[in-house]
């Protein structure tokens, strides 16, 4: 019982650490270093802020497989989860925050490759055997998302005019006083980089780097709860650590929505998700399988999930279209109210009698 409640509380003091790396550190070095590079908003969020964010995914995909005891599961189940999270919750939030004229090209391109990695997924997990050879489709695949961009920009010319950043008045003296010292303590593990362009690259690589130490002991954390609740670790992934896991992405999302980004809240959710899917699956499974012919996942609760992808796709994309390419508050609360019935048909899976 106490290894429980520790593992309650820590997952609980993770995913605020996490929000707090994110809003605080991850997102102001992130603006800035696509501002140097001179990104369009909808490039920079399908890139650097998906693949930034998504790091708490990836990172959990990688030690639970290779976790002793092997829980190729959770993390698998994670990253499903977290899919439906990002397209269903974090479209919604950034939504509820300010309302979008969406430009549809670049939405479209993004939502084409999101679904052929759903495609893939359910090829893989058919048999529930991954080889080599799936692994690298799933890395190979990616790398043709990257490609993409500058041939699709052609084949659909559009133009994304991206509106200054406003300043934000800090709500740190809003917050109890135990919550502001930890937030001063954790500003002492990353560089003052007000002035210095050159130390926004560090304090966005020592994110990620601090996003994988709390992976670690979330996905431990995550299993002493699934032991104790005896419940399969594919749902603690779809559920829990999908939500938590997600909160870069989240904050991410809003932060930038509630500045007027629309475009980039929009393309870091479904970029996030072909990150999630094709380099937070794909490449584990491809470092494993170096030293292994085959590998076993169970996809027990996931076919169904993943099912749901191809659900949420269709979703966002009828909203859009009867929305004529604008997302406001009544499409952000039907989209909330989809992932709500969602977590609701998990908890049946694991209690029928809910």
């Amino acid at each position: 019982m106490v290894t429980f409640v520790l593992s309650i509380f820590s997952l609980i003091a993770i995913f605020y650490i996490l929000a707090l790396v994110v809003e605080n550190h991850f997102v102001p070095s992130l603006e800035n270093i696509s501002q140097r590079l001179k990104l369009s908003s909808d490039i920079s969020g399908a890139t650097l802020m998906a693949a930034g964010s998504s790091a708490p995914e990836l990172f959990v995909s990688f030690f639970a497989l290779f976790r002793p005891s092997g829980e190729q599961a959770l993390g698998a189940g994670t990253i499903v989860g977290s899919a439906i999270f990002n397209i269903l919750v974090i479209i919604g939030a950034s939504a509820l925050y300010k309302k979008a004229k969406l430009t549809w090209q670049p939405v479209i391109r993004d939502l084409v490759f999101y679904s052929f990695t759903i495609l893939l997924l359910l090829l893989t997990f058919s048999d529930g055997r991954i080889t080599f050879l799936d692994a690298s489709l799933f890395v190979a695949l990616y790398g043709v998302y990257l490609l993409s961009f500058k041939q699709w920009k052609r084949l659909f010319p559009y133009e994304i005019i991206d509106t200054p950043f406003e300043d934000e008045v800090s709500t740190m003296s809003s917050r109890p006083k135990v919550l502001q010292y930890i937030e001063r303590l954790l500003s002492r593990a990353f560089f003052n980089d007000k002035g210095i362009p050159q130390k926004h690259l560090y304090n966005f690589l020592l994110s990620v780097f601090y996003i994988a130490i709390l992976s670690h002991f979330m996905v431990e954390s995550a299993v002493h709860v699934a032991q104790f609740l005896n419940i399969s670790s594919a749902v603690i992934g779809l559920t829990v650590l999908a939500a938590g896991t997600s909160i870069p992405d989240l904050l991410s999302s809003m932060h930038v929505a509630k500045r007027g980004r629309g475009d980039m809240a929009i393309a870091n959710a479904v970029g996030s998700n072909i990150f999630d899917i094709a380099i937070g699956l794909g490449l584990p499974w491809l470092c494993i399988l170096l030293t292994k012919p085959m590998l076993d996942v169970a996809t027990e609760n996931l076919l169904s999930s993943v099912f749901l992808l191809f659900a949420t796709v269709i979703a966002l994309l009828f909203l859009l279209i009867v929305r004529r390419w604008q997302i406001g508050r009544n499409a952000g609360l039907v989209l909330i109210a989809l992932y709500v019935l969602y977590v609701i048909y998990q908890l049946k899976a694991i209690h029928p009698a809910l």
